[in-house]
């Protein structure tokens, strides 16, 4: 084994897990968004809304991500929308998210005795009000667990956005491999960086649910 390209190419993975962590955090930000928007389209009571929230969860989950990764980057091409390789990887890890927040956010949401619901209202507070103050907030601490681990998730899966161009770990580790001719050794490196990432995510998650818990 034999590390010492990294003296040259040090520079070069370190911007890759910055690009790595900022697909992540946009991907999982606006995919809890749209995925909050999805949940209570699946938990409405209009048919129209839970039949489009179900169709796109399926559709989404029932395809593979790197499928959707080219569509996203090469489809939208005929249709005038030319997107960076940034804002593609970003939108096709926000996409892949948000189906499965949605079902988080539902599990979540139908999670909660129903009576706080009907105390709340009985008390003069909208649905949306019920929603934002009451079942949220608990719903969220339940979930908490369930949304780290998605963050992990599509941190790994964002590997998949260097099929396209996208300067992350795995790219850069690719990019390596022809530079200084090490078939193995830029991808162990990269291998570390995404358990480092990974590993801390699920520390500082754990420390957040504990503290949570505390209150």
């Amino acid at each position: 084994m034999d590390f010492s390209f990294m003296a040259k190419y040090w520079e070069m993975f370190l911007y890759g897990a910055w690009v790595t962590l900022q697909l992540s955090f946009f991907g999982v930000l606006l995919g809890t968004i749209f995925g909050i928007f999805l949940a209570l389209m699946k938990i409405s009571k209009v048919w129209v809304l839970r039949a489009l929230s179900s169709t796109y969860i399926e559709i989404i989950r029932g395809t593979p991500m790197l499928v959707q990764v080219f569509i996203i980057y090469f489809g939208l091409v005929p249709f005038g929308l030319e997107l960076t390789k940034f804002q593609a990887g970003i939108a096709a890890l926000t996409i892949n998210s948000a189906a499965y927040m949605a079902e988080v956010f539902r599990a979540g949401i139908n999670a909660i005795d129903k009576g706080q619901a009907e105390a709340a209202r009985s008390l003069g507070m909208s649905h949306g009000m019920t929603l934002r103050h009451i079942i949220l907030p608990q719903a969220f601490r339940n979930m908490l667990p369930a949304i780290g681990n998605e963050f992990i998730i599509i941190v790994k899966d964002s590997s998949l956005v260097s099929t396209i161009g996208a300067a992350e770990i795995m790219y850069t580790a690719r990019t390596v491999q022809g530079a200084a001719f090490k078939p193995l050794e830029p991808l162990l490196v990269a291998a570390a960086m995404y358990f480092v990432l990974t590993f801390t995510l699920s520390k500082l998650l754990s420390a957040l649910e504990r503290r949570l818990q505390k209150r």
